[in-house]
């Protein structure tokens, strides 16, 4: 890559990376006071978390067997109203068992 077209795409990047941070304060120039916009809002960064998360969970562990049973361990979990740490080690203690179940039973 030519130097020149380096300063080019570094600039067009950090012009777009900056046009998206400055326009809502921009735009929005007093507080939002809509709840239903406020609730949208607020759900973005776990819905962006969750979308980005989720398909890297499903081909962690190298088989979708035991991928499904530390995702639904999770699921069950965090419906019982458990917290962050304790859904994450129930999925992975049941993806791991689930790993050695499957390995000793030659599947």
């Amino acid at each position: 890559m030519e130097t020149g077209n380096f300063w080019i795409y570094l600039l067009v990047m950090f012009g777009v990376t900056y046009a998206i941070r400055v326009f809502p304060f921009i735009v929005f120039h007093k507080k939002i006071e809509n709840t239903y916009i406020r609730s949208f809002l607020a759900y973005i960064p776990y819905t962006v978390l969750g979308a980005m998360t989720f398909p890297a969970v499903l081909y962690a562990t190298g088989s979708m067997v035991t991928a499904a049973a530390g995702v639904a361990a999770a699921f069950f979990a965090a419906y019982r109203g458990k917290g962050l740490f304790t859904v994450a080690v129930c999925a992975s203690l049941t993806a791991f068992l689930t790993g050695i179940f499957l390995q000793a039973a030659g599947i």
